[in-house]
């Protein structure tokens, strides 16, 4: 079972999926595609930092369905990892084993028609924009070394034309919308039964 979680940035993805996975432990294995943004060596840092992380031209989509595809078929993939600090892609890989549920989560993974065809359940996490901004101000102050004008620039210049452009939009093909994300108990509770049932547990 392949099960996609999607949403805004700051939503609450990665808590809902981190909850997930510390249920069902490694009965479930997880891909960020966050992991999957193109590299650019052939670029200077000033440069990197001018680029639209938000747009679905960003990522490196063959990989990630090639890879998404050898999970589903049962064999274990390297991937790729990603340096924020610096925008680009590092050198280390990590090992995804594939498991009885495999997790995919991004905020663009419903854009994509060839994505979203290798999904069976697909999660949109949906949180109030006043509280996706002020959660990526804190993570990317305080995780990703960035300082607080080039958060806000970065999100009124790209972050929010993209979630308006392509995000937003991508809601319409999920087939449950979870409000507050991990936070929200009684659809945690619903998902985990759901998962639980394809498990066997």
């Amino acid at each position: 079972m392949v099960i996609g979680i999607a949403g805004g940035t700051g939503s609450g993805k990665t808590t809902l999926t981190e909850r997930l996975k510390a249920y069902f432990g490694d009965d479930v294995s997880v891909v960020y595609h966050d992991n999957y943004y193109k590299a650019h060596d052939d670029m200077p840092y000033e440069e990197r930092c001018k680029l639209n992380y938000d747009h679905p031209d960003s990522f490196d989509t063959r990989l990630f369905l090639r890879d998404l595809r050898a999970l589903r078929a049962g064999e274990t993939i390297y991937s790729p990892t990603y340096d924020y600090t610096v925008h680009n892609r590092a050198d280390k890989t990590v090992e995804v084993r594939p498991a009885k549920v495999v997790i995919v989560e991004g905020i663009l993974i419903f854009e994509n028609p060839d994505i979203r065809s290798l999904m069976d359940i697909k999660i949109f996490v949906d949180t109030d924009a006043d509280v996706r901004i002020l959660r990526r101000l804190v993570r990317d102050v305080k995780e990703r070394g960035r300082t607080l004008d080039s958060v806000v620039d970065q999100y009124l210049t790209t972050v929010k034309p993209m979630h308006d452009a392509f995000v937003e939009p991508s809601k319409k093909y999920a087939d449950i919308i979870v409000p507050e994300g991990g936070r929200n108990n009684v659809a945690l509770d619903m998902i985990i039964e759901r998962i639980r049932v394809h498990v066997g547990r």
